[in-house]
């Protein structure tokens, strides 16, 4: 951010991934992988919880389908991998609240998907 840049508009704004692929798609996709319930659960809990300024919201395809199901969390920029509502509840508890990290379920630099073509 520069001095002229206005404030964020939310604290933090989550993206899950809720693309959908073929059954059969070599990639797979965050869909199949339930990321669709995720998503909700953390909209729900978000709410239930009263975190403010927070947006969860659906994404396209985030291009970590081998690693599904994906989320991001701005301004932060950290990807995740949560594969069940205990890891929801982590990252909301952990990160979005307590402003840590959640390592166990971060993806990282190393997590890139094959090189297309």
């Amino acid at each position: 951010m520069t001095d002229t840049d206005p404030p964020p508009f939310y604290a933090a704004h989550i993206f899950v991934c809720t693309n959908r692929r073929p059954d059969n798609h070599p990639r797979g996709c965050c869909a199949a992988r339930g990321s669709e319930k995720l998503r909700d659960y953390m909209k729900a809990r978000a709410k239930e919880l009263k975190i403010p300024d927070i947006r969860v919201n659906t994404a396209g395809c985030l291009e970590r389908c081998e690693f599904g199901p994906a989320m991001v969390i701005y301004p932060d920029g950290i990807w995740y991998r949560p594969t069940t509502i205990e890891d929801v509840e982590e990252i909301l508890q952990t990160h979005v609240i307590g402003g840590g990290r959640v390592r166990r379920l971060m993806l990282t630099e190393k997590d890139v998907p094959p090189p297309k073509g």
